[in-house]
């Protein structure tokens, strides 16, 4: 199935922190994420994962049961799919910190994204979290534990004491901590291999990195979501990584959800060029280097902001990236077997628009999704913004208050049920 790709594991990423998928829809799309040339999943259950006991406030109101995860397991093993569990445990913990019980685990106390490292009951919390989060994936081979964006970390009142006293750096303050983490997994679960996204690692001295126990305890993600990345820059990386200790690394990648933060609408064209970069890198750095790359799809920015595209309406590019990963190209032969795969005469946009305009699970979703975005959206706004009876006498002072001339309606009704 690996053709001719340099990555032997292809993850498709699931972010579960907005508009997470029923059971029954993961049922329909595991055989096609399979299909189209994936071999694992990457679940990043952020608050739909069942916690339990002091933790069980960190849970959605819709938040998986324990037996949906296990169906869920289910359905990646009856696909091949290998899983791979993430649970943030340092940066980007809105959903933990933002609840009034644990806020005072804040590093700083205004701002619900980033941990505290400093205090005990922090790393408390997050193994507690892994622990919980292990209990129902026994036998995972990787369990990636976030450590990305990291913001404010060395502003906290505490940090600032610290980073005062010689020789401290905020550099050491981070290893610290993800050294902590990843401890407690390697000690807990020794089959079990930590994975971390690699962005607060990138500045830190090769000689910094060697001389604390991270390289030995996790296998760094190199994540870049770019249509033009940095060849040369990625190799000197690499090789810092390598020289620092780190046996392995892992890729990730793009799909959807990274370039706009309300984007409705996937652009093919920027993830694909995305995936075709990274095909270069795995190129030019020695054969056991990557282990596999990740195919992000993004379902927020972080946990506050408004969804970006569903995952239905990512699944033809997708597609596209994938077969793209596995061919090492995306020649005409390539693109056939795409539009074959998703029931589809053409991969432009507009084609997308007709309902039965493919087969996959959830193209009457990207129809849908397609036709608001690329004409209804623009229709509305000249409806409510240019037309001079909606403007005079049906502003949203009169929407408000459920006033308006009745003679008006006369005017409007039209404009508006016209097709």
């Amino acid at each position: 199935m690996s053709g001719s790709s340099p990555f032997k594991m292809r993850l498709v990423h699931l972010d579960l922190k907005g508009a997470p998928p029923k059971v029954c829809y993961l049922s329909e799309i595991f055989p096609l994420f399979r299909a189209l040339g994936a071999n694992g999943i990457l679940i990043e259950y952020e608050d739909m994962f069942p916690y339990e006991g002091h933790l069980r406030l960190l849970r959605a109101k819709h938040a998986y049961s324990p037996s949906e995860i296990k169906e869920i397991l289910h359905l990646a093993t009856l696909n091949e799919l290998e899983v791979i569990p993430l649970v943030q445990t340092f940066g980007h913990m809105e959903f933990v910190l933002k609840h009034e019980a644990l806020a005072h685990l804040r590093e700083v106390a205004r701002f619900p994204n980033t941990l505290n490292p400093h205090k005990e009951e922090s790393l408390a919390l997050v193994t507690a979290m892994i622990d919980q989060v292990m209990e129902l994936h026994p036998g995972a081979r990787w369990f990636h534990v976030g450590c990305d964006e990291v913001y404010y970390l060395g502003e906290g009142e505490t940090s600032r004491q610290w980073l005062q006293q010689e020789p401290n750096s905020k550099a050491k303050l981070c290893l610290s901590h993800m050294e902590a983490v990843a401890s407690h997994m390697r000690a807990r679960y020794p089959t079990t291999t930590p994975l971390m996204w690699d962005d607060m690692l990138r500045d830190i001295p090769e000689d910094q990195l060697s001389g604390s126990r991270v390289p030995q305890l996790v296998e760094p993600v190199l994540w870049d979501y770019g249509a033009d990345l940095d060849l040369h820059g990625k190799a000197l990386l690499v090789e810092k990584y390598r020289k620092s200790g780190f046996s392995w690394l892992w890729a990730a990648s793009a799909f959807k959800g990274a370039t706009g933060v309300n984007q409705s609408l996937t652009p093919i064209e920027h993830h694909l060029r995305n995936h075709l970069q990274w095909l270069q890198v795995a190129g030019s750095v020695p054969a056991d280097t990557l282990r596999g790359i990740i195919l992000t799809g993004w379902q927020r920015y972080d946990h506050f902001s408004v969804l970006c595209e569903l995952l239905p309406v990512g699944i033809p590019s997708l597609a596209v990236c994938l077969q793209a990963l596995l061919h090492g190209d995306f020649a005409e032969n390539v693109k056939a077997r795409v539009e074959n795969f998703l029931g589809i005469s053409s991969l432009e946009e507009m084609s997308f628009r007709s309902e039965g305009a493919g087969s996959f699970p959830g193209s009457d979703i990207l129809a849908l999704v397609t036709q608001v975005s690329l004409h209804l959206c623009s229709s509305v706004d000249a409806l409510l913004e240019r037309d001079r009876y909606v403007t005079g006498w049906f502003s949203p002072y009169h929407r408000r208050r459920k006033l308006i001339h009745p003679v008006m309606i006369e005017h409007i009704q039209p404009q508006a049920l016209r097709p």
